[in-house]
């Protein structure tokens, strides 16, 4: 099954940083904006292991 998820994100300090918004607590950060993409998806495959 596919979730698609609002991914909101800014420029910090020369980083993007972001989170998403359907998702509590599922933030992360990259150089670029393909590699926030690459740790949100991470950020959240983590936090739905640790929820089984």
């Amino acid at each position: 099954m596919v979730k698609y998820f609002t991914l909101e994100y800014w420029l910090d300090e020369g980083w993007y940083v972001g989170r998403l918004r359907e998702v509590p607590g599922v933030f992360s950060q990259g150089a670029s904006l393909q590699e926030l993409e690459e740790n949100i998806r991470d950020a959240y495959q983590v936090m739905m292991e640790e929820s089984v």
